[in-house]
């Protein structure tokens, strides 16, 4: 894992414009559903990703011009970037999911401490998933190329 300050120079301005007009349209839509059915049915609109979906698109998108300005098709590049985001994605909902359990826990108790709780399950349980996801991967790899080098022996 790393960040890569990099990929924002990538992108265009209305690219930018649409991902945090999504994402704050998805939040006022939360707010009222909030204001109408309560907090605790807003929350759960709130966990939405909402900006994954421009964000899968937009990564798409800078893939396949990569690799068009390299002079390849790229559209099987493009599809697999997505895909990881969405990994990450579906990731990180477990470390939400994980925080949303922990802060409800403990709430009563200590606000500040059901806070400091919540984000450390956050960050063990997406970090384990990010790592047990990657280990099976390695696995899938290993086995898929033992198999090959198998056939080849044969």
């Amino acid at each position: 894992m790393k960040v890569s300050p990099s990929s924002l120079r990538e992108g265009w301005w209305y690219e930018y414009l649409v991902r945090f007009g999504l994402g704050g349209a998805a939040t006022a839509f939360t707010g009222l559903i909030s204001s109408r059915y309560g907090a605790s049915i807003g929350g759960l609109f709130l966990a939405l990703p909402a900006i994954f979906c421009a964000s899968a698109t937009l990564i798409e998108k800078h893939e396949l011009r990569r690799k068009r300005e390299a002079g390849l098709e790229g559209r099987r590049r493009g599809r697999e970037a997505a895909a990881l985001d969405a990994a990450g994605a579906a990731l990180g909902a477990l470390g939400m999911l994980a925080f949303a359990a922990v802060f409800w826990f403990l709430v009563e108790r200590s606000v500040a401490g059901a806070f400091i709780g919540a984000s450390l399950a956050w960050l063990t349980v997406a970090v384990a998933a990010w790592f047990v996801r990657r280990q099976v991967r390695l696995a899938r790899l290993a086995q898929r190329d033992s198999g090959t080098a198998l056939s080849r022996c044969r």
